[in-house]
């Protein structure tokens, strides 16, 4: 197949590579001429313009978009919906709320532009390992995209799927991505216990390769662990501040607009927000607090 491949970062240069060693024409557009030279390199067609993009491809024409979530995505797609006519394919594969998506979906829809969206998993490691991909939409577009899917996949009929209308994917994913923050932070939790164990002058590194071989909680968080802590034991070098994409906060919201408990995820997610604060007033506070009713010792700033 052919198809445009709108964003070329850290996934979406690696997806348009796995696609053109599938053997798919890729069309590959970013902002910036360098990042468009690589894509070039692994062996898609450059443009330069979304218009150069899309003027590139044959109707009914496919283009996946792999921008930032929010303005970004939104901007894109407003440009691309008056470029793209009856019958042509845009996919979002980004990180998007799925309500936006489903706003989304009813805009293009009125133009005539089936919409798809595809929450995409896999990271840096997608390029040699595959993706898995959660999609919405349309049961009859999701089929038309079928090669494009089982390429960018780990397997034909393994790790992709649709999971329900337009909205879905995303909403798929970004419960997948709130697990993940479970995850780990659990195992972040029970390395940091092991390194307290000062007395028992244990290996993180080794401790994660005995684990990673049938052990209950091997896994792929658990072989990157092992990565990270070969290469630098102490993690000392690595800063304790921890960001969060937002999809682990929406699929917070989404358990309280449910009424349905997430405890660990919520935790997480609250964990990552104590990681940033670097006054820490509540730590202060609750000093001052044992202080004035305990008379209990406060340790000074410097």
């Amino acid at each position: 197949m052919e198809l445009a491949v709108i964003g070329l970062g850290k996934m979406g240069l690696n997806m348009a590579t796995r696609l053109v060693r599938g053997g798919h024409r890729v069309v590959g557009y970013a902002r910036t001429a360098e990042t468009v030279q690589s894509a070039v390199k692994n062996g898609a067609e450059g443009a330069h313009s979304l218009e150069e993009a899309v003027s590139k491809l044959k109707a009914p024409r496919i283009v996946w978009v792999m921008v930032p979530a929010g303005g970004v995505t939104d901007e894109t797609i407003e440009k691309l919906s008056n470029l793209l006519q009856m019958g042509d394919i845009l996919i979002d594969g980004g990180n998007s709320n799925y309500k936006e998506t489903i706003r989304r979906a009813e805009f293009l829809e009125s133009k005539g532009i089936d919409f798809v969206d595809c929450g995409t998993s896999g990271g840096v490691w997608g390029l040699a390992e595959g993706y898995s991909l959660m999609i919405g939409g349309k049961p009859e577009v999701t089929e038309k995209l079928r090669p494009i899917f089982e390429t960018l996949a780990p397997g034909v009929d393994q790790g992709w799927g649709r999971v329900g209308p337009h909205g879905a994917g995303h909403y798929v994913k970004m419960v997948h991505n709130g697990i993940e923050y479970g995850m780990m932070q659990a195992m972040a939790e029970g390395f940091s216990i092991l390194k307290a164990k000062k007395e028992f002058g244990m290996d993180l590194a080794q401790i994660s390769e005995i684990w990673r071989y049938g052990s209950v909680v091997r896994s792929w968080l658990l072989d990157l662990a092992a990565l990270a802590l070969k290469a630098d034991p102490t993690l000392s070098d690595i800063k304790p501040w921890v960001a969060d994409s937002g999809e682990g906060r929406w699929t917070v919201f989404e358990s309280i607009d449910l009424d349905v408990p997430a405890p660990v995820i919520t935790l997480a997610l609250q964990t990552r927000f104590a990681s940033r604060d670097t006054e820490n007033f509540s730590a202060r506070m609750l000093a001052a607090l044992r202080n004035q009713f305990g008379g209990h010792a406060v340790k000074k700033s410097d």
